[in-house]
């Protein structure tokens, strides 16, 4: 069978076309791109495509579905944050880790849902596992016990920081039922409720106070749940 002519004025390759080589890296820096501005479950294989001057076909030859893209999406954000040095307190470990992976999963929307989901790839997370794991251990935690703070202490952290990504992109609903909020009960007998409107009006008749409200509520879920593992790990240390 003879084989079809090319068409007249289309470049045969990319590179006669001026395009630079699909590759997988080049394919996953799209990805992660698409997910800072879109969300990571807010973007299609086609926009991706497009991002790479590819057909969809391409994406899947080089890296696979959408899935396991967003797999490699998720294990190159957990490799940007930087790991709190071994020899700290374990308490003091875990602060300072939640608040770094905050800071990173806040700058890819939807990453932190899916890590409470779904949890890491042992390739990617298998070096924060491990030196959680050995902070927990060296406290005093049995390794059942130790597996098991490990999952509450980053699932509770994924799932605000999951809760702050939803309630940005709603945040014109957000600012209307928070308005709502602030002024006083029309019943004077809710003193309970006048006293929380009286909080939610000042926090949001100051810009910053009111910008920093997501952090202040991660940093203070954070440290009660650290109460709440302390109170066991005491526990454990008097042989209750």
């Amino acid at each position: 069978m003879a084989k079809s002519a090319p068409v007249p004025g289309r470049p045969r390759s990319r590179d006669a076309a001026g395009l630079p080589a699909v590759t997988p890296d080049r394919i996953i820096d799209a990805a992660l791109e698409l997910t800072a501005r879109h969300g990571v479950e807010s973007w299609t294989l086609r926009q991706l495509a497009g991002a790479v001057d590819a057909y969809p076909a391409v994406i899947y030859h080089h890296v696979g579905d959408r899935d396991t893209v967003v797999t490699a999406v998720v294990d190159r954000v957990i490799a940007m944050y930087e790991l709190p040095p071994a020899e700290m307190e374990w308490r003091s470990w875990w602060r300072q880790f939640l608040t770094n992976l905050r800071l990173v999963f806040m700058r890819y929307p939807g990453v932190a849902r899916r890590v409470a989901l779904n949890g890491p790839s042992v390739e990617a997370g298998g070096p924060t596992v491990d030196r959680a794991m050995r902070t927990l251990l060296r406290a005093g935690f049995e390794q059942d016990e130790a597996a098991m703070v490990c999952r509450l202490l980053v699932s509770q952290a994924c799932l605000f920081i999951s809760l702050e990504d939803d309630q940005r992109k709603a945040s014109e609903v957000k600012a209307q039922i928070s308005g709502g909020w602030g002024e006083p009960p029309v019943d004077p007998d809710l003193s309970g409720l006048a006293t929380l409107s009286e909080s939610v009006h000042e926090r949001l008749a100051d810009p910053e106070k009111n910008r920093d409200y997501f952090a202040e509520l991660f940093d203070y879920a954070v440290d009660r749940v650290l109460d709440g593992v302390q109170v066991r790990l005491d526990e454990i240390n008097r042989g209750s």
